[in-house]
């Protein structure tokens, strides 16, 4: 019997070599341990030469990272997952696989660190990208011979964007090329894209799956046997591997990823209903209005809408008053832990971004972004409501 996602979030699923014995193997047999142990080791006697219990050094593997990637690669339904240091130690990984000349599409409008690294590391080691709004413009015509992949996030961040990600992939596979989407925004609770015929899913571990502000953490997960290998051998190569006690921190946070998930999304939904009504706010971007261009799209290839909401103010010294007066909100740069959190994207996560960019995808200096949290809906439209003021 296949588990829900919310108890995948909190037991492994059994092996079908497991299934096929009967079941007799425990999920976890160390001394009936509930919570999984902490490897804090760096390397692993050998019983013999030519032997190994398993593990040899923990830059090649570690029991506790092992354990968190089979746990984020069933909730992605992957053929493996690689648990990383960060999210950008992930993406910076993933373009390992690229070779000097070939090319991508990547959408225009990223976390600022994406492009960041796009613009100043990947394409001084001579990897090429075309920037597209992948929610509205035809990829098909934008496809190079030397094009190997497209790189969406949905929704988009901070803009919240939304790509039929089904549609992409269609193309994709018809051009042979990869499709690689950024899920951090929905966590596999909301959304999975392997299932929509990605190739590719990356998260930033830090974020929902966490959920606690208290680590950094990235994911890739794959769905083909050729990646798992690739990336494999990448992973051990250069070395930035999740260290054991950080994977030990993100697997208690993904125990409580779906309460999380749930309780942030029905508040950010009320939040977002409630600006509307604001007189400083003219604009709200959050999928889950009806109003949003991609609320179908969520409804089809998401179950559910997420926990980040962007508006904007209707000055920029009013953008700013409102970073100053919220109290029960923190002003930081960060999202998907269980405290509501107000970012400034001009200066915090796309500060790094050409202004022309930024302006072309509608950060202006008007524009906020909201990680709603578990905190009473209410207590968090009181902050608001003060802060606009």
């Amino acid at each position: 019997m296949a588990l829900s996602v919310e108890t995948k979030c909190v037991h492994l699923e059994k092996s079908q070599e497991e299934t096929a014995a009967g079941g007799t193997k425990p999920a976890c047999n160390h001394y009936g341990s509930l919570s999984f142990p902490i490897y804090q080791t760096a390397t692993y006697a050998h019983p013999a030469v030519g032997q190994s219990t398993g593990f040899d050094y923990s830059r090649l593997q570690n029991p506790t990272r092992e354990q968190l990637e089979k746990v984020v690669c069933q909730l992605e339904h992957g053929v493996d997952a690689f648990a990383l240091s960060s999210g950008m130690a992930a993406i910076t990984l993933l373009m390992e696989l690229f070779k000097p000349g070939e090319h991508l599409i990547v959408d225009s409008d990223l976390y600022g660190g994406t492009i960041r690294l796009f613009d100043n590391v990947s394409a001084k080691n001579g990897i090429r990208f075309t920037r597209a709004n992948c929610s509205t413009e035809d990829i098909e015509k934008l496809i190079q011979p030397e094009t190997k992949a497209i790189y969406i996030e949905t929704p988009t961040n901070p803009m919240m964007n939304v790509t039929d990600i089904a549609l992409v992939a269609k193309i994709a596979k018809q051009h042979k090329i990869l499709l690689i989407v950024d899920n951090t925004f929905m966590s596999p609770y909301f959304q999975n894209p392997l299932e929509l015929g990605a190739d590719i899913v990356v998260h930033s571990g830090t974020k929902f799956l966490a959920g606690h502000n208290d680590t950094l953490a990235g994911f890739i997960v794959v769905k083909s046997s050729e990646l798992q290998e690739k990336l494999r051998f990448l992973i051990k190569t250069t070395g930035a591997g999740l260290s054991a006690f950080d994977s030990w921190l993100v697997l208690r946070g993904i125990k409580t990823l779906a309460l999380r998930m749930q309780k942030a999304q029905d508040s950010a939904l009320k939040i977002a209903n409630w600006l509307k009504t604001q007189n400083a706010v003219t604009s709200v971007i959050y999928p889950g209005l009806k109003e949003h261009q991609g609320y179908n799209i969520m409804k089809k290839q998401s179950r559910g809408f997420g926990a980040m909401v962007t508006f904007r103010t209707n000055t920029t010294q009013k953008a700013l008053s409102v970073l100053e007066k919220v109290n029960l909100i923190k002003y930081a740069e960060s999202l998907g832990g269980v405290e509501t959190l107000i970012t400034y994207p001009t200066t915090q996560t796309h500060a790094d971004v050409p202004e022309e960019l930024r302006l072309k995808n509608g950060i202006t200096p008007a524009t906020l972004r909201l990680s709603v949290g578990i905190e009473n809906a209410g207590d968090l439209i009181a902050d608001l409501e003060q802060a606009l003021k």
